[in-house]
């Protein structure tokens, strides 16, 4: 090889060279200028795609309010659960079998919804919502990729079905569906919470960083409710529609002198706890939401219309010979001829033919009007969701049989809370109290009654109920020992496809006690009792008689009786005949 062709293969190798330098030089310096761009211009991006990727924004539940007594005892209260769910994108599927048996999950049913939610690219499902604690932990101390728990809150109410109806219910979020959990829901309900955490690849929170908002719990609810008086009246209420085989039974219980709701029952009842078998039906109050004809529990207010006319008095005399009248083309009937009777006998009697006669001679429109200031046919202001009206015929509406009916409680309807409500104007001299459930912080603020009549008309009336349950009463059964109480029967016929049954009946008592000075007003209605009684005398005045004895006991009511003694002498006098022992002089009653 030539000198110059050597020359020339040197310099081509020293040009190549040079050229793969320059290239690893123009690499390296654009590696070296990416890197800084990374660590000045793109670091603030980086940063934040970082944080998204670790850092979440938490929503923090917030606790719901107590719902209290008039004592403070809880009747609903919110408790700390667990809510156990999955990201179907990383779980392994032979593992879904041990979750499956400590959370009472089909494994067959759990397996295909996380395959159909995966195959739809979900990346959450729940696992199983609000669950306790305990088993939780256990859950997901597994370390089973995929299964997360966020903090819940479940409702819980410790009475169970004995309040169920007047509480309501909340849904599996916490939001009021029923009663009173949904009247005032958002009262009840709290104000969600916020954090800042850290979390690992597989959703696990290391770390708070802060707290944006702190969560705020619900306002607490205070009734009326006395839970005392609630559970006895529903045990009792319960025993008398099992054992009349009745299709549903109500009561209420009122504070006579402020209106205020110390029980409200009904059956059939559910449990808010546990609603794997609830049924619609069941979850009706039906205190507040069915409608009755309330029968001869209306005639107290016919009579006090008259009274309170200034036409009669309690002595004054009504022929009700021959026990039945013929008004229009319907014949009015007694229970037997009571020849004539003053108008004290026909509350004592409980006469249709007297009554009719007394609103006959009134006329349609006093009686529309001391009807109405009673409280029928319209609402009690109670706010209570679902709550009935009811009907009062106008008296244009009324001719001479609807105002007959009318008199002896047909042809109208109210609910068992409104008859109640009603019946305080009876004990309170005259003057029909505001009901409510909530307790009044301010009393100063509370609603004036409604004047329905006299003074004097309102003490003439209640004297008449107590005679209902004398011996002579339609009421005997009602009687409490200790205790002066009055009331009025009511048996009402149902209404039917082709008009009134003969044989279903819903059976009425309301009344007061005691009647020296009036602190509680109780009506109790059993809707198509079945067997040989049916009448609010057999069914209903019992149930009145066990509630009214045990509610003054737990109020520490001074019993009024003048009796007592005579009546504790002759208990007394006959245990001693049936053990054959002779009582000491001073339980014999001498001096």
């Amino acid at each position: 090889m030539t000198e110059q062709q050597e020359l020339t293969t040197s310099g081509i190798a020293r040009w190549r060279f040079a050229l793969v330098m320059a290239v690893f030089a123009a690499l390296l310096l654009a590696v070296l200028a990416r890197l800084v761009m990374l660590h000045t211009v793109d670091q603030p991006f980086l940063f934040e795609q970082g944080e998204k990727r670790t850092v979440r924004s938490e929503v923090q539940p917030a606790s719901r309010g107590k719902i209290l007594d008039r004592h403070g005892r809880p009747l609903a209260i919110s408790t700390p659960v667990i809510t156990l769910w999955l990201n179907p994108q990383q779980i392994n599927l032979q593992q879904l079998p041990l979750l499956a048996k400590p959370l009472g999950l089909k494994k067959k049913t759990l397996l295909k919804k996380v395959e159909r939610a995966a195959s739809q690219g979900r990346s959450f499902i729940y696992l199983k919502r609000q669950v306790e604690p305990e088993l939780a932990q256990r859950v997901l101390k597994m370390g089973i990729n995929g299964v997360y728990g966020d903090d819940d809150f479940r409702r819980y109410y410790p009475a169970a079905e004995v309040t169920a109806h007047t509480l309501g219910i909340v849904n599996i979020d916490g939001k009021g569906q029923e009663g009173l959990e949904l009247a005032f829901d958002d009262y009840l309900k709290g104000t969600e919470g916020s954090r800042q955490v850290v979390k690992d690849l597989y959703g696990n929170v290391i770390k708070q960083l802060k707290v944006d908002e702190v969560p705020q719990p619900g306002s607490d609810l205070n009734l009326t409710i006395d839970l005392r008086l609630q559970y006895l009246a529903y045990r009792e209420l319960k025993a008398a529609v099992s054992s009349h085989k009745a299709k549903s039974g109500s009561a209420v219980l009122l504070d006579a002198r402020n209106g205020e709701v110390l029980a409200l029952v009904n059956q059939p009842s559910y449990n808010p706890n546990n609603r794997a078998k609830l049924k619609a039906e069941f979850m009706r109050n039906r205190a507040l939401a069915d409608l009755i004809e309330p029968g001869s529990t209306m005639k107290p207010f016919t009579v006090a219309a008259a009274l309170d006319s200034g036409r009669y008095s309690p002595s004054t005399k009504v022929n009700t010979a021959p026990g039945f009248m013929r008004v229009k083309h319907k014949t009015i009937r007694d229970h037997r001829d009571y020849g004539e009777l003053d108008v004290t006998g026909i509350i004592t009697k409980s006469s249709n033919v007297g009554v009719t006669k007394l609103a006959h001679n009134l006329g349609a429109d006093k009686i529309w009007r001391f009807f109405h200031d009673a409280g029928m046919g319209t609402a009690s202001a109670l706010g209570f969701p679902g709550e009935a009206v009811g009907s009062l015929p106008y008296p244009e509406q009324m001719d001479d049989l609807r105002l007959a009916t009318m008199s002896y409680g047909y042809g109208l309807s109210v609910t068992p809370l409104q008859l109640a409500q009603a019946y305080t104007s009876l004990s309170q001299q005259g003057c029909r109290q505001a009901v409510r459930l909530l307790m009044q912080k301010n009393i100063e603020n509370s609603p004036e009654c409604q004047r329905v009549m006299k003074a004097r008309t309102a003490k003439q009336v209640l004297s008449m109920l107590e005679t209902v349950t004398s011996e002579k009463g339609t009421g005997r059964r009602a009687r409490v020992e200790s205790y002066r109480v009055g009331g009025k029967t009511g048996t009402a016929h149902k209404v039917g496809s082709e008009g009134y049954e003969d044989s279903e009946y819903t059976a009425i008592f309301a009344g007061v006690a005691p009647i020296s000075n009036p602190e509680l007003v109780l009506v109790v209605v059993v809707d198509e009792p079945q067997g040989q009684e049916y009448y609010g005398g057999e069914v209903a005045a019992p149930v009145f008689s066990r509630i009214m004895e045990q509610s003054l006991r737990l109020r520490q009511v001074a019993p009024d009786n003048s009796n007592i003694k005579k009546l504790l002498v002759e208990k007394n006098m006959k245990k001693a005949a049936v053990s054959g022992k002779k009582l000491p002089l001073h339980e014999r009653g001498a001096a």
